[in-house]
């Protein structure tokens, strides 16, 4: 009983939250759930999942039309029904989105950046593209030039081609550092991301699911669609804290970095709980076929494995 109180709790705190951002957790639902079950989905699912946590018919209409026409998503009608999939950019941009969230570790840093030059754009089109970026978890080392120490070169281009701005952008990659911690590499971190206020979202991240985790150990009577609500609002609130972490390395970071800890959180209580919200998306899932298929073998490889 006392985890589903726990549950209970994360369940107001979401609803609590304006303004309520229904696409946002749309989106989280299609990347956790959906795209591995082959990503095209029945609205009629889509409003039977998001109800318990507090998303009327209405905001799921309202949102989906919102989402359709940001190139989200795409509609395809049977009838009276609809069924809606992720868009090809709107695919490019979950795989960016969810790359690292579900990794069980992150990969050595070797010392290159990827570095993105925007003092060509014109004023307009740089903020939209430079928020993006952020939203990606680059830092501006210098006014106009963002950078990031994971992404590739050849994983931007699509983004900027996308945005009509690859003609004015000047992507780089740098070769790999001899000393990857020096102070000035330190310092200029420290002034181009905020990472005190990224720690602050991990801490508030580990405060809110820690204690469901703690009542699991003790008593896990969690039904197959409470571990589906549960699975939902950790993935959704995890991955907005780690799309403005721009995972740099251990080198670069404090040692009681709260985002380990959050990792490990996030890992644990996911592994623990989504045989049976899977469950759940068996009895209720459905495209113009009928059941969603069984999740794809790359599913069971999320957080370094499932059992």
């Amino acid at each position: 009983m006392a985890a589903k109180t726990q549950l209970d709790l994360l369940v107001h705190n979401f609803q609590q939250k304006r303004p309520l951002r229904a696409g946002s957790l749309i989106i989280t639902l299609y990347g956790d759930a959906i795209v591995p079950r082959g990503g095209t989905v029945w609205l009629g699912s889509l409003m039977k999942l998001l109800e318990p946590m507090g998303i009327s018919e209405r905001l799921v209409r309202t949102s989906v039309f919102r989402l359709t026409r940001e190139s989200w998503l795409q509609a395809d009608k049977v009838g009276r029904c609809s069924y809606y999939s992720l868009t090809g950019p709107g695919l490019r941009r979950f795989e960016q989105a969810f790359k690292q969230v579900y990794n069980a570790s992150t990969e050595q840093w070797i010392g290159s950046w990827c570095l993105v030059f925007l003092s060509q754009l014109d004023n307009s089109k740089r903020r939209t593209v430079k928020e993006e970026l952020e939203w990606m978890g680059f830092g501006s080392l210098a006014p106009g030039v963002m950078a990031h120490p994971r992404f590739e070169r050849s994983e931007i281009l699509p983004l900027l081609q996308e945005r009509e701005a690859l003609d004015d952008i000047i992507v780089m990659q740098s070769e790999p550092q001899e000393l990857l911690t020096s102070r000035a590499l330190r310092l200029q971190v420290k002034e181009s991301w905020n990472l005190e206020h990224l720690a602050d979202r991990y801490r508030n991240f580990l405060n809110q699911f820690r204690p469901l985790w703690q009542e699991l150990k003790i008593d896990d009577s969690l039904t197959p669609e409470e571990c589906l609500i549960a699975r939902t609002l950790l993935i959704h609130e995890y991955r907005k804290v780690l799309l403005r972490d721009p995972q740099l390395p251990d080198e670069l970071l404090p040692g009681d970095w709260e985002g380990r800890s959050a990792r490990q959180l996030c890992r644990n209580l996911y592994r623990l709980i989504y045989a049976r919200a899977e469950q759940w998306l068996d009895q209720t899932l459905e495209n113009a076929s009928g059941p969603l298929p069984t999740p794809n073998a790359s599913f069971y490889k999320r957080f370094g494995g499932l059992d």
